[in-house]
């Protein structure tokens, strides 16, 4: 179903209540139920509850979720009268549909039928509002790809071509059909943003401090003192011996002045995340 179908059946749920007279007033409805942090997506008065909505004859279970407010990508297991499905689903009058958000300690694969290209690796990329985001990231080890000048149809295009999980504030961006895998960051500061990534994706046990060089996000290979000597102030190399240096743009790294205060910030993001294993 392309994008402007999906536009159309959310055009006319929403007039449905109102508008009595399509189809003779006969009009087939669906209970659903959100369940865990979807309800922050939904109205107050519609939250943790049963939700009874009408919809047209053709209407899938994605558009009709996408209606209620909730990207397609917050979701990772849907039922339908206890059955898993796709989001292709069409509705039937009567039906139960069950929604659920990504599990963290429940394992559901042979189950879950909404995901049809599983990732084999976390990797990210962020749209132009999360700069500082994708640089904490970086810092904590992990793919994150960023462009401060690439647009919405640049990054889906990315995301897609390289297996790219979305992160974003912009709800929007999320219910585009291409995205398959994406999340919507809550929080509006950069620090407690990373937390929030490292719990919900459960990276805690990946993280690996400074391990990917800051300006290309590749990861660094280990440099010997007298590989890194040419390249680096005098008193630098008398007077540190190890050193990681980029494949990529060719730059050294070690552990300066600066890894201390890193290290701290390092510290003060991930206090309190479950099954922390810093390296």
């Amino acid at each position: 179903m392309a994008a402007d179908d999906y536009a159309k059946i959310g055009r006319m749920i929403n007039v449905i209540s109102t508008d009595r007279s399509w189809n003779d007033g006969a009009m087939p409805s669906v209970t659903l139920r959100f369940y865990e942090e979807l309800n922050d997506f939904l109205p107050a008065g519609l939250r943790k509850k049963p939700v009874v909505r009408e919809y047209p004859p053709g209407c899938t279970a994605k558009a009709i979720i996408e209606d209620l407010g909730v990207p397609h990508t917050e979701v990772d297991l849907l039922l339908v009268n206890r059955q898993s499905v796709d989001f292709s689903y069409r509705l039937r009058d009567g039906d139960l549909l069950s929604v659920y958000p990504v599990f963290e300690s429940w394992d559901i694969i042979g189950l879950s039928r909404v995901r049809s290209e599983p990732l084999r690796e976390t990797r990210f990329i962020l749209d132009v509002h999360l700069g500082k985001l994708a640089r904490l990231l970086v810092m904590f080890g992990f793919d994150a790809s960023y462009r401060s000048g690439a647009d919405d149809e640049e990054l889906v295009r990315t995301a897609r071509r390289e297996s790219r999980i979305v992160l974003t504030r912009d709800r929007g961006l999320l219910k585009r059909r291409l995205v398959t895998h994406g999340y919507l960051v809550r929080s509006d500061h950069p620090r407690e943003q990373v937390a929030e990534i490292i719990k919900r994706f459960d990276l805690a046990r990946a993280v690996h401090l400074f391990g990917r060089c800051m300006r290309c996000n590749i990861r660094l290979a280990p440099c010997t003192r007298e590989a890194a000597a040419p390249l680096v102030p005098r008193v630098v190399g008398e007077v540190y011996s190890e050193f990681s240096r980029c494949p990529s743009c060719g730059r050294v790294f070690w552990k300066g002045s600066h890894w201390e205060s890193m290290q701290k910030l390092a510290a003060e993001v991930r206090s309190g995340l479950p099954g922390s294993d810093e390296r």
